[in-house]
Order: structure tokens, then sequence, then C-alpha cells
């Protein structure tokens, strides 16, 4: 018997019932896994019993989970192999506080979340044994309660434990996942991966946000184009100042990637039009905090993260 075989999920949580929830949580219910999706907000969870949770665009499917509920602390009736976490990062130690009451070793807990350092969050009350880290590659927004809009998939998915000794794990969670039609891979170098991915998110979203454009819009002006571009090289700076590795063509990976986004609307942009807290403090905010250890300056996440906080306080 191989190492991950001795994993064996099959029973999983999800919490949040966003769109990136509601994915996770629609392939694994497609795989015949039991699913348990865990919202506080009872109007999005209803539809995800029936008729099911509904996936249009790069993919396009319904399934229905096994069952929901609107605490935390429920799940632990549901004794789960696996919980995957999709909820914005900002609620991570509350969200944290409450598995800690129900948790056993063994309980694999996944950061299947955009922002940096979402696993350490988790980490600092759950320990590292269990905890683990994805990096999720497509872009969607909730049409509706369990109804979700995903405008591109770009597989694969990666993730990786904390703790060395949960590897098996974690590799055993890829397999599952992939298993469902959500390639995911396990890696073991997450977090340049996790790197990559916030640069982008940090040079788009917040953009996207405070100008209430698409990700196509703001690529194609030519003038706000510009503030993208600085920002994506003061990223890079603040990443290698810490010796973290994006690859010497990053930038021109980054941009073909963010130009072919499409007319989309990023999360950020989303949670402001809907009066939301946003990612920030996990996105920018991080690029502002690493710049700060290398004595990096970052202007331009500073100033991007300080406006974004004045519409959040609208």
């Amino acid at each position: 018997m191989s190492a991950a075989s001795k994993f064996n999920p099959q029973s999983f949580g999800v919490i949040g019932a966003g769109p990136v929830g509601c994915i996770v949580a629609c392939f694994l219910a497609k795989g015949g896994y039991e699913v348990t999706l865990c919202d506080v907000v009872p109007d999005l969870l209803i539809p995800a019993l029936d008729p099911g949770i509904l996936l249009e665009g790069a993919e396009n499917m319904q399934h229905k989970v096994t069952r929901t509920c609107a605490h935390v602390d429920e799940l632990a009736g549901y004794d789960p192999d696996v919980i995957f976490i999709t909820v914005k990062a900002h609620a991570l130690p509350l969200i944290a506080s409450a598995i800690e009451s129900f948790h056993k070793g063994g309980l694999a807990i996944v950061s299947w979340q955009n922002g940096i350092d979402t696993e350490l969050e988790l980490a600092k009350i759950l320990g590292k044994t269990d905890v683990m880290r994805a990096v999720v590659n497509y872009g969607c927004g909730l049409a509706g309660p369990a109804h979700v809009k995903m405008p591109f998939h770009h597989p694969p998915h990666f993730i990786q434990e904390l703790d060395s000794q949960s590897r098996s794990s974690a590799t055993a969670i890829a397999d599952v996942l992939s298993k469902c039609g959500l390639t995911t891979e396990h890696t073991d170098n997450i977090i340049s991966k996790v790197w990559r991915k916030s640069v982008m998110n940090a040079c788009m979203n917040p953009v996207c946000a405070v100008t209430g454009l698409t990700m196509s819009r703001v690529m194609n002006d030519p003038i706000v184009f510009q503030i993208v571009d600085a920002l994506v090289k003061e990223c890079i700076r603040v990443a290698r100042a810490n010796e973290i590795e994006l690859g010497w063509d990053f930038y021109t990976y980054a941009m073909d990637y963010m130009g072919d986004a499409g007319d989309h609307k990023p999360s950020m942009l989303m949670d402001i039009e809907a009066g939301r807290r946003t990612e920030i403090d996990f996105i920018n905010g991080k690029f502002v905090e690493y710049g700060s250890r290398t004595g990096t300056q970052t202007p331009y996440n500073h100033t991007l993260s300080a406006l974004v906080k004045g519409l959040e306080s609208k």
C-alpha cells in the first residue's frame, strides 16, 4: 500500500457557500463524495440541496451536496475527513477557533483561498500538522445562491502540507479532487505558487475595485494600465527581496495571463459593490508588510490598500 492510500478521504466539509466554495463542493459531489456545505447565510444553502449547485461557463454541471449547516461547530457531528475553508481571509481567526473545539489529529484543514499567509493564520490556532495550503486557478462569481458563473478555469490547482508528516494526506486530497474533475497536483513549492498568483491579484483586484472596471477594460485602458504595470514591477521587487522564487520570465507571464482574463469582475470589485469587506489586508497589505521587512518601498501597494480601505468604510 502506498503512503497516499493510507489516507482515503470520503467525507468533506466546505466552509463558505460563495463561488469558490460552491465550485469545490460541486466537483466533490459530482465524484460521489459526502459533502457538507457550511455558511452563516441560510439562503445561500437552500438550492445546494435541491436542485443542486449550478456551475456555468468554463464548467457546466449541477450536483446536489449531501447536507448543509449554518454553523462551523455543526461539522463536528458529521465527522469530515477534510475541511476546505473558502471564505474571505479576514474571517480565519474566528473559523479556526470554531474548528479548534472539535479538531482531532488527522482531520485535514485546507486553506482553499486567495491571499498570502492564510495557512499561517490557521496554524496559529490549529497547529501546522493538519493544515494545508492550496492555490486555485479559476475565476468565478456568484450569480445567485448556489449558482456560479465561471468565466475561466486554468488547471491544475496545487496543494501542499505545512508539516512533512502530512504529505501523504495532501497527495490523497489532490488525487480525490483530480478524480472528480478538479485537476489538482501536490507540490513542494506552494509558497512560490501562492506569490505568483498573489502578485496578479494585487495588481488587478484593487485597480478594478477602485475604478469599477472589469479586468479586460483595465488591461486595455492605456492610462489605467500604467498602474497595473507599476504594481506588477513593485510586487516582483518585494518578492525577490524576500527571496521568493517567481521565475525569470514572470513579468511576461503575468501580463499575458491578466491580458487573457476577459470581461470579468474580480472578487474585490464584487465585494465593494455589495458593501462587503475585502481581502485587501492579505493581498496588497501583505506586499506592504513584506516590503517593510527588507526596506523595499511599496508606494503603489500602500496607495491601493488605502483607497480600498476607504471604499470599505462607506
